[in-house]
Order: C-alpha cells, then structure tokens, then sequence
C-alpha cells in the first residue's frame, strides 16, 4: 500500500480529505485481514492520558500500541498533578521531557487540544496528541471505526441511509459521523427526543420521528443518553428507561420492521432496555461486537499516520 496517510496530530475528521478517510479504512481493513504491520526500526513511547472514564477506547488504544510495537508509559489520571492544578499544556510537556513521542488524550472540555497542537510563542511543546474525544466535540477514533464498519458491510456509503438516533446534541460520536457521512455520500436522518435535537444539524439530514425510519434505513446508529451531560436539563429530572425505550429505543417490534441486511450500532456503553433491548445486543443485526473489533485496527491505522506524519519510529 503506497498510499499511507500522514499527519502530525489526529484530533478531528474534519480536516481529513474523502481520500484520506478511505485511506485509513483501507489500511484498518488490511490490519484486520492479517496483513504485515510496519517495523519499528527506533523505539517510540506512548502514554494514553485519560481524564474521562473509559473501557472501550482506552483499552483499544493500548491494544493497538502493542500490536504496532509501540511502548506504553503508564498514567493514572486519577493520582496526576492535574488534581493539583497542572494544565493540561504542562502535563504533556512533562511527558514530552521524559521522552514521551506521542499521547493519547480523553477530557471533558470540548478542544482541549488546541493549545497543545498550536502553542503560543515562546512555547516548545513537540509531542503528538491524538485525540480519544473532547468532551461533546470530536471522537474521530469512534467515528472512523464506524465508517469502517459500515464500509465492510456495505462496500460503500453512496446512497445508504444511516440514521442516528439519540442524545444527538451531547454526543462527540453524533457530531463525528454526521460529518462524514455527508460528506461520504450517505443520506443522514435525525431522530430521538426534539428536546435534544439542534437544528443546526439540519445542514446534514432531516429529523424525523423513530418509526418513519425503522423500515427506510441501512444503519440505525443509536446513542447512549448521556446523564452525566445534562446538568441542569429540565427534561432529566423526569427521564424515565422505559418511557424512552418505549419512544426512542430499538425494541423487538422496530428490531423485526428493520430491512434484514440493516446494521444496529452503538459506540457504547450500551443502556440495556433503554436505546436497545438487552438481549438484541448480541442479535444478528447487531454491530457491537464488530465495532469494538475493528476499533483496534483502526486506531493502528490512526496511530500509524501520526508516527509517519512526525516521521517517528523508522517505520519499515
């Protein structure tokens, strides 16, 4: 493959190309069907800085780094000078003092990379930062295992209707894919509860109740409700699972009206009986389990562009 993508940071799809993009799911589909991954000829150190829980991303990181070769530098955010009042630019410069060549940040304030990415004068700061998602902003490691998903099923996105589905304004992952899948060639579809809907995101699709689309789309990607987001929201005070599953979920009636080759996908974690059923987690239409799986190839695809962007580790 002679095509290889190269960037110096990797912390939003937005400024990714159509042909970059299908670059990195062609290089995470040839990880995935065993092909050779690159030699590292200089050792190159990683440490991923996760200052938002996670299971999913943070440990489908880790995976990727080993097997591209790379050496982890553990850190606990929890114990980090963080908690003392350390910015965010002096903890990776820290890092980078020690030898650190790449991070990988997870934080809950939207942009937090780009005073690490472009430092004001006088700053020297010369790691790389890939981004596991900012806060509601960006998740462009979710977004593109999702892209890679739906392109292995498929084999294309012209044409297909993807709907997404959920706590759309709170969501990195909603704001991410409905990006790029315009700009891929989808057609892209709202809906979930209009209290949590923007219309600025009309510039990408129409909203339209739940059971319009159940029969019309190619892919329902649904999205947790994210409480945790929604301080001093009216509307959480009188959530109620079954209320929402009942309206907005994928239960076993809509799970039957949807076309058999239709993919369900969720970035996780999944509320049981609230966006989707409990037992249809694992069910046939169900891309779950895929998700999680091609979430380590393509993090070795981003991981990859970033050591050749910064021309790190000699790759071979």
């Amino acid at each position: 493959m002679d095509n290889f993508v190269a960037k110096s940071h990797f912390v939003s799809v937005e400024n990714l190309s159509v042909a970059e993009i299908n670059a990195l799911i062609q290089r995470a589909e040839f990880f995935k069907q065993g092909g050779q991954v690159p030699t590292l000829t200089k050792p190159v150190y990683v440490t991923n800085m996760f200052f938002e829980n996670s299971t999913r991303t943070h440990t489908s990181f880790a995976m990727a780094e080993k097997k591209l070769g790379l050496t982890e530098i553990p850190f606990d955010a929890a114990h980090s000078s963080r908690s003392k009042g350390e910015t965010m630019y002096d903890t990776c410069l820290v890092m980078n003092a020690l030898g650190v060549d790449l991070t990988v940040i997870r934080d809950s304030q939207n942009e937090y990379y780009e005073p690490l990415i472009h430092p004001t004068a006088g700053h020297h700061l010369s790691i790389g930062v890939v981004n596991a998602g900012d806060g509601s902003g960006q998740h462009p490691s979710q977004s593109l295992l999702d892209m890679m998903t739906i392109h292995e099923h498929f084999g294309t996105f012209a044409g297909l209707k993807v709907a997404i589905v959920g706590d759309i304004t709170n969501s990195r992952v909603a704001r991410s894919n409905m990006e790029i899948l315009t700009r891929l060639g989808a057609e892209v579809y709202f809906s979930g509860p209009e209290y949590w809907y923007d219309h600025s995101f009309d510039r990408y699709g129409k909203y339209l109740p739940l059971d319009e689309l159940v029969d019309q789309v190619d892919v329902m990607m649904l999205l947790r409700v994210q409480h945790e987001r929604h301080a001093g929201d009216a509307n959480e005070a009188s959530f109620d699972e079954a209320s929402y599953h009942a309206q907005y979920g994928i239960n076993h009636d809509r799970y039957e009206r949807l076309n058999p080759e239709c993919l369900i996908m969720h970035p996780g974690p999944i509320n049981h009986g609230v966006e989707l059923a409990g037992d249809l987690v694992e069910a046939p239409k169900s891309a779950f389990f895929r998700q999680m799986q091609n979430g380590v190839f393509m993090r070795m695809a981003m991981l990859e562009a970033v050591l050749r962007g910064r021309h790190i580790g000699g790759l071979q």
